[in-house]
């Protein structure tokens, strides 16, 4: 088999599982600009008219600029505790070579291996008892306890990777053990950063089942809680769903392509240094 040939089977295979990926948003995006009416007698037909004003309606429905505010606001709360402490014991973790270390290092691995539904309802009990249902705050504190596992074990990986000189000639400038840390390890950890940032941004964001768990009040719903809101009991607006889901997903979907590049790398170099 010729190389073109070759080149033209592998694009083709990509191009065909693009288009299979994609399908289902490409159809959310068509029926979106529906009525009722039209999607339920044809799914697959296309808009006879583009009716942009389910878009405005459900705008105003769902509070689409709360709920973001209240989504970017978890987002940050939540990423920002998860990077922190993660970097602090993953390079704690990799700089103490004890047995102790090593044992704490394989809970956070195990506890990745949990799933959710195996502690949901714990969980719950123990919003309930430390009061911050129903807080923004309190569920940025749960998601940070949930995602230091992961973060724990990539900045492990890569700080094996910085020359451990570095620290040893920043004590003899004078700085203490936090200040080489600030000073010197944590600006080298920018790859790994990114990628823990981004990949914690995006299943935040996304996430539904845990906003349900702990929030309940309407003025602090993410952007999934309050698309939730538009299904009915008996009937649902079936065109002002798709409008919510495709609003809900441009910011996230353009940050993602915008820092895609870093992911992969990020990952790579965590596991793999050292």
């Amino acid at each position: 088999m010729s190389k073109n040939i070759r080149s033209a089977l592998i694009y083709s295979a990509l191009t065909a599982g693009m288009l299979f990926w994609l399908f289902p948003l490409l159809m959310a995006l068509m029926n979106s600009f529906k009525t009722n009416g039209e999607l339920l007698v044809n799914v697959m037909s296309w808009p006879v008219e583009f009716h942009t004003d389910n878009y405005l309606r459900t705008w105003e429905t769902m509070s689409f600029l709360r709920s973001l505010g209240n989504n970017i606001l978890l987002c940050a709360v939540s990423v920002s505790l998860i990077v922190f402490c993660s970097a602090l014991a993953g390079w704690k973790l990799s700089r103490t070579k004890t047995r102790l270390s090593k044992f704490i290092l394989g809970l956070f691995v195990f506890s990745m291996l949990i799933p959710f539904s195996a502690v949901m309802i714990p969980l719950y009990r123990v919003v309930l008892v430390l009061g911050i249902k129903n807080s923004l705050f309190g569920l940025g504190l749960v998601y940070a306890g949930m995602g230091v596992s992961m973060a724990v074990f990539l900045y492990h990986g890569f700080v094996k990777g910085i020359p451990f000189e570095m620290e040893e000639a920043a004590a003899i400038d004078g700085c203490g053990t936090i200040q080489a840390f600030l000073r010197v390890v944590l600006p080298l950890l920018k790859p790994i950063t990114a990628t823990i940032v981004i990949t914690n941004v995006l299943w935040i964001w996304n996430d539904f089942l845990l906003p349900l768990v702990v929030i309940s009040k309407r003025q602090h719903y993410t952007l999934l809680l309050s698309t939730n809101t538009l299904f009915g009991q008996y009937s649902s607006d079936w065109t002002a769903i798709l409008s919510a889901l495709i609003m809900a997903a441009v910011p996230v979907t353009v940050f993602y392509a915008v820092f895609q590049k870093r992911i992969l790398k990020g990952i790579a170099d965590g596991a793999m240094k050292g």
